[in-house]
């Protein structure tokens, strides 16, 4: 068949993947067929697909597919430095034999061996089966689907969102959970890998330092691939994926270290392009994405037909640096800096643009930091945190007056980051009692970061009365899923009882609705 794909390439023991877990045992291994071109690849001295595959940013006629050759995860043996090529193709079944869509691309040792494979010309709203294929290993069989065509109205869309997994602190229960339901799409909003050190005596632990080379970004994120459950979601689901602090360094506001100026900017430049190009080489991103440096277009938009339009935001790579010391504190005078910025001019710009013109019934904002101005104080005190919107006062006002003025209809903010999971109104002025609901901010909380939770907090009663516009507050781990109709929003709140060991049962906490046309979210 003819290649109709563009692709483009950026860029684990067969023993230990084999015995990774029953979670990848749902997508079973088929050989392709011979190729001269993949026979002629080198030896590359263990299976090469120890970290799995995955797909992402779908469009009504394809999708990113993605994979990484890897024989150790954990940083021992490494590929010959030289590129590689790999067979990919995409069928109609699972077993591979009604093949639409194949070809051949090179996975660059400059890049990790990474392979982006941009796929064109299948049917809008379906779903796919794909494979990779090097020498005489191939790769387990992928799952993936396309987007519904643009002037399509879809009766439901299905996705989960998640973010937050730190791997030492706990296992992957959720995404174990995840797997479970039927999806269109997953999307994570941050904090995929986290930069410092590991510590001990957590529930899982390796081996590595506070990382600041491009191979040390590379080995973290092999390590975190490694996991069954994460790779097994990856393989089912199309993902959107965006980054928080942590893929870099904590709290770094664009070109600003956390421990400036103790680390000059020309150093910390130097650590974000290198973890940026392992950010790439390790997501189903497209070329557009390509890294230039220490900087990467990673904000854009994802349609699934007429019904639900994702910016797909960052709020890291612009931001101006936090105010008043960073962390949590009461407001100083830079809380209210009209020159403040945590998107930038131009993606701030864009994101208006986006949610002015969009036909979809729901606009939707998947973005890191929680949006909603919230009082984390649970006592009389006003105390913010200086990394959330809530510490961007001018721009936060600026983007909630947009909805106001422009009555943009069926705003809703995913957010990840706080290891928490909220449910909030979006407000202009959180001050005045009679403020109208403009929107709803669902947060959802960690995978793992911060360990096994609990249903409250000392301080939630207080936090609650603080925070009138704030609808829920609960601190267990886990993910949350949404079903998007044309008539309702619904958000159901997945939580698990522990992650310090294995085989957590899961239980849906709290479910919330919002009605089209109708801002604010109900308790289901």
């Amino acid at each position: 068949m003819a290649d109709n794909a563009r692709f483009h390439f950026a860029s684990c023991n067969r023993r230990r993947f084999l015995a990774a877990g029953s979670a990848l045992a749902l997508w079973p291994f088929h050989r392709l067929p011979n190729c001269s071109a993949a026979d002629r690849t080198t030896r590359l001295g263990g299976y090469p697909f120890q970290l799995g595959v995955a797909s992402g940013d779908p469009t009504p006629d394809g999708m990113v597919l993605w994979t990484r050759l890897c024989v150790d995860p954990f940083g021992g043996a490494e590929l010959p430095p030289e590129d590689v090529q790999v067979e990919w193709q995409v069928a109609e079944d699972e077993a591979m034999t009604h093949v639409v869509r194949k070809g051949v691309a090179t996975a660059p040792h400059d890049w990790a061996h990474s392979v982006h494979v941009e796929v064109e010309g299948l049917k809008p709203d379906w779903t796919y089966f794909y494979q990779f294929k090097t020498g005489m290993e191939t790769s387990p069989v992928g799952r993936t689907r396309t987007a519904p065509a643009l002037d399509a109205l879809r009766d439901s869309f299905r996705f989960a969102f998640a973010s937050c997994q730190k791997f030492e602190e706990g296992h992957y229960t959720a995404y174990e959970h995840m797997l479970k339901d039927d999806l269109h799409a997953v999307v994570h909003l941050g904090d995929y890998i986290y930069e410092g050190v590991p510590k001990a005596n957590t529930p899982r632990h390796y081996t590595g330092p506070r990382i600041k080379t491009l191979e040390d970004f590379r080995t973290r994120h092999a390590v975190y691939r490694s996991d069954p459950h994460l790779q097994a979601v990856h393989a089912a689901f199309p993902w959107l994926v965006t980054w928080d602090d942590h893929e870099v360094e904590n709290n770094y506001a664009a070109d600003i270290s956390q421990y400036a100026p103790a680390v000059r900017q020309e150093e910390f430049l130097t650590l974000r392009a290198n973890a940026y190009k392992a950010y790439y080489e390790h997501m189903p991103l497209r070329a557009s994405a390509l890294p230039r440096g220490p900087h990467m277009d990673l904000y854009r938009n994802v349609r699934f037909g007429r019904l639900i339009d994702i910016s797909v935001l960052d709020t890291r790579q612009y931001r101006s640096d936090q105010p008043c010391g960073d962390g949590y504190g009461v407001p100083c005078e830079a809380v209210y800096d009209p020159q403040a910025t945590l998107l930038g001019v131009e993606q701030e710009e864009w994101l208006k643009k986006q949610l002015l013109d969009s036909p979809c019934l729901w606009k939707v904002m998947a973005q890191q930091v929680i949006m909603a101005q919230v009082n984390f104080d649970p006592g009389t005190e006003t105390v913010f945190s200086m990394d959330k919107w809530s510490g961007y006062d001018v721009p936060r006002r600026r983007l909630m007056q947009f909805l106001e003025d422009h009555a943009v209809r069926n705003a809703v903010t995913l957010t990840g980051d706080v290891h928490c999971n909220w449910v909030n109104d979006l407000k202009v002025d959180y001050n005045d009692p009679g403020a109208p609901t403009l929107g709803t901010e669902f947060v959802g909380t960690s995978i793992t970061s911060r360990g096994d939770g609990a249903e409250t907090r000392s301080t939630t009663e207080g936090m609650l009365a603080n925070n009138p516009a704030v609808k829920f507050f609960n601190d267990e781990r886990g993910y949350v899923r949404c079903e998007v109709t044309p008539q309702t929003w619904r958000t159901d709140f997945r939580t698990v009882e522990y992650v310090s060991r294995p085989g957590a049962p899961c239980r849906t906490r709290a479910s919330f609705v919002v009605e089209s046309g109708r801002p604010g979210a109900e308790r289901a």
